[in-house]
């Protein structure tokens, strides 16, 4: 059971990446892709942990919150 959850957080987690398009903005570049998730693991390391992750939050649940309206007007 525990490998089936291990698969899919994997899985869900690669969806992320490719829904915030940095696999098409990277040219599938994983060295970037991996750079970009090393820096921002740095980022929540240092002292503006709180503030950077009340930043990213935002910005995350708005992109979700803009994919399902996009979803919903391309509805006929």
């Amino acid at each position: 059971m525990k490998r089936r959850e291990r698969t899919r957080q994997l899985i869900e987690l690669g969806g992320l990446v490719a829904k915030a398009d940095l696999i098409e903005l990277t040219g599938n570049d994983r060295a970037v892709i991996l750079g970009l998730l090393v820096e921002a693991a740095a980022t929540l390391r240092g002292e503006a942990r709180e503030q950077q992750l009340m930043l990213w939050r935002r910005r995350g649940k708005r992109a979700f919150a803009d994919d399902v309206s996009a979803d919903a007007m391309s509805r006929p």
